[in-house]
């Protein structure tokens, strides 16, 4: 695969980008979450492998597909995160779930590696992938031919391997702590492997085309950016709200 292709398998399936709380001393309304907790370090691992940010209750529940080669992704966890994990998730207002949508072997191997480790700290190895992502993918077009076949031949585990030795991901598990030899056993870890793979049962069920999709309380939206996101969480927003006057 040449350079130029690289860059289009990164591109080609990626989606063109086009609460209130209660009054002092009233008790909650019905659908709307309470203010007393922090839910921004709540986290889970849902049925299907994929990660869970937030209140599990809450009324809204948004269901991010993305793929980390989609550079549409990086861009839209860069605009939505400030609004979403730092302000809407810890007040209990929004869950954000992470399911991961394979479009190629680089796809598996960083899902493989935001899978490695602590589950809590999921996000935090999910985000670190989307900050770095123009630097690996920068890598991915310099590489040879030679290069790029091993990341399409052989098992999973030694395909994974190959490709973390050459866009650099041994230096950003090492940041975390983990060694070399740590690293490549959770490239080897067969039952998360399962669980990726699962996923795209779900992501073929929705009939999912693009990077990044969504669903919100499980309706698929038509947008594929932060605008046409946020815009279907504030609408909903004034649905519950209307539905509970």
């Amino acid at each position: 695969m040449t350079k130029t292709a690289v860059r289009a398998v990164a591109l080609a399936a990626c989606a063109v980008l086009s609460v209130a709380a209660a009054p002092k001393g009233a008790a909650p309304r019905k659908g709307l979450p309470a203010t007393s907790t922090n839910w921004g370090a709540t986290t889970a691992v849902t049925a299907n492998g994929s990660h869970r940010l937030g209140n599990p209750e809450a009324p809204l529940k948004l269901v991010e597909y993305v793929s980390y080669t989609c550079p549409h992704c990086a861009h839209f966890v860069k605009e939505a995160d400030p609004v979403l994990r730092l302000t809407m998730v810890p007040k209990g207002q929004i869950s954000v779930t992470v399911t991961n949508f394979l479009r190629n072997p680089i796809d598996l191997t960083v899902a493989m590696l935001t899978n490695c480790g602590d589950p809590k700290r999921f996000f935090v190895r999910h985000n670190a992938f989307f900050a770095a992502q123009d630097k690996w993918l920068a890598k991915a077009e310099a590489t040879n031919r030679e290069q790029q076949q091993r990341w399409y031949q052989g098992d999973f585990p030694a395909r994974m391997r190959a490709i973390s030795s050459d866009l650099g991901f041994y230096d950003q598990t090492a940041a975390w702590g983990l060694s070399r030899v740590q690293t490549d056993q959770c490239l080897s870890d067969a039952a998360a492997l399962d669980r990726i793979k699962g996923q795209q049962t779900d992501v073929q069920a929705l009939g999912l085309t693009g990077t990044p999709s969504f669903t919100l309380n499980g309706e698929l939206l038509d947008g594929h950016d932060w605008a046409s996101v946020s815009k279907a969480i504030t609408d909903k927003q004034a649905q519950q709200r209307a539905g509970n006057i």
